[in-house]
């Protein structure tokens, strides 16, 4: 029976027992670097979970309740800030998990439910994007050819199918996770594939779907998109703005998007090739333990990175809070009005 070094939520914990030939042990680890990331990642997690709850119902409120309808760009994106906040509101379980040396305490139902949640992220976050991305190629590209396709009805049938597809790819995690005293760690949340080929499905399940398609689609879009933007193609965008803005501030999620992101797909690439047996080596291993240690949590950092961006990059963003605020500043003064008329009116019928 083996177990990792240490965890983490949902992608790398494995214990393998009875016959399953899959043996993740690390048997050379580096005990500094293990203990020196055991001690700060609560802190971490607690860290971005604090400011992803806060930054992203900040937000989902601009979003939500300003008076004008969202545009497109800005459905998809107020969902992108709803599953960050799905990812954040989950990770606060697993922070306590550490500090309680990896002794789930929450129950099974928990245990599967909270890394639901946090597969849904990585599956729904970057289809958002997707859909952002072919939102921001037909508007620049295909606009005078496809522009009917680009409605707010489809744009909300295009999230609800996403959090379906989401949801259906997660089916893996709520069927094989489970909650089990061991004793030699005791009772551990942990993904329990029936065999190794079951795994490895799973892993290409993830790669493929998670990385190696959204990517490409997102590829192709950035690139003709820049191109129409460099090129000035379509003459009747350089009157129009918003769209210019909109497309700006979509290329920086993006891009915060992949630096997050592509680092963890590639070490769970690397990792399923060294479990294949086709890499080899304890230092290797080793390595490959703790990068994906590292990118895992450099992948939940882009959950507080895209309200931010929102911030500093999106003027249209910006705009919107500010009128958010003096809409409810109007509303504040009206209702103090009204307060200050209705005493008025009563304290003279009193008299």
């Amino acid at each position: 029976m083996t177990l990792r070094p240490t965890s983490i939520p949902d992608y790398s914990t494995t214990i393998s027992y009875g016959n399953n030939n899959n043996t993740n042990e690390t048997h050379c680890p580096d005990h500094e670097l293990w203990e020196w990331l055991t001690a700060h990642q609560p802190v971490y997690i607690l860290l971005i979970t604090v400011l992803g709850i806060m930054l992203n119902m900040f937000v989902l409120t601009v979003f939500c309740f300003h008076k004008k309808a969202c545009t497109i760009a800005e459905i998809y994106l107020s969902n992108l800030a709803a599953a960050d906040l799905v990812l954040v509101s989950c990770l606060p379980f697993w922070a306590v998990n550490m500090l309680n040396d990896f002794k789930w305490p929450f129950g099974h139902f928990m245990c599967k439910v909270i890394n639901v949640g946090i597969k849904m992220n990585a599956y729904c976050s970057i289809y958002f994007l997707v859909l952002v991305s072919i939102d921001r190629y037909v508007a620049l590209v295909h606009a005078m050819s496809h522009g009917r396709m680009r409605s707010p009805k489809y744009a909300k049938l295009g999230c609800l199918l996403t959090w379906g597809f989401g949801l259906l790819l997660s089916i893996p995690v709520f069927i094989f996770r489970e909650v089990r005293y061991f004793p030699e760690y005791g009772t551990v949340c942990y993904l329990n594939y029936p065999n190794h080929n079951v795994q490895v499905i799973c892993d290409g399940i993830l790669i493929i779907f998670s990385f190696v398609i959204p990517i490409s689609i997102i590829s192709f879009c950035t690139f003709n998109i820049i191109q129409a933007l460099k090129l000035q193609a379509i003459e009747r965008f350089n009157a129009e703005n918003t769209e210019r803005k909109a497309t700006i501030l979509v290329l920086a999620v993006l891009v915060a998007f992949l630096i997050c992101w592509v680092p963890f797909h590639v070490i769970t690439i690397v990792d399923v090739l060294l479990r294949g047996g086709i890499l080899e080596g304890c230092h290797f291993e080793n390595a490959v333990d703790i990068s994906i240690q590292i990118f895992t949590y450099l992948a939940f950092l882009n959950s507080i990175l895209n309200p931010i961006l929102y911030v500093i990059v999106g003027k249209n963003f910006r705009k919107k809070v500010r009128e958010l605020f003096q809409q409810w500043g109007h509303q504040r003064k009206t209702l103090s009005d009204s307060t200050r008329s209705n005493l008025s009116s009563t304290l003279k019928t009193s008299v």
